[in-house]
């Protein structure tokens, strides 16, 4: 009897993963997803490649240089590539599940 095998055969040609070249982990791996309110390129950035602060729409905190994060915006006609937003990555996976934040001024009232 033959040992059972754990892992898949590696085949060549097309099968391989891509290699990550600097142009791939400057820009991120992107695919697309499938949401209640429709489909959404995802694109995700490495660490090191995200240099500038963003604003997240799913907490209304600062994405800072070097956190890795998701960019993502509408592909189902609703869209376009100018409309994009930087999220942090836990606060994309639960945006269907919280409620739009409510943004206020630093003198409004907390409460009320």
């Amino acid at each position: 009897m033959s040992p059972r095998r754990n892992h898949p055969r590696r085949r060549g040609g097309s099968d391989e993963p891509r290699a990550l070249t600097d142009e791939r982990v400057r820009k991120g791996i992107e695919g697309v997803q499938q949401w209640q309110d429709g489909e959404w390129m995802v694109r995700s950035i490495f660490g090191g490649a995200a240099v500038k602060t963003y604003r997240c729409p799913g907490c209304v905190q600062d994405i800072r240089p070097g956190v890795a994060h998701v960019v993502a915006w509408p592909i189902d006609g609703r869209g376009d590539e100018s409309d994009r937003r930087h999220w942090h990555t836990g606060c994309w996976k639960a945006r269907d599940r919280r409620l739009p934040g409510v943004e206020r001024s630093r003198n409004a009232p907390r409460y009320g």
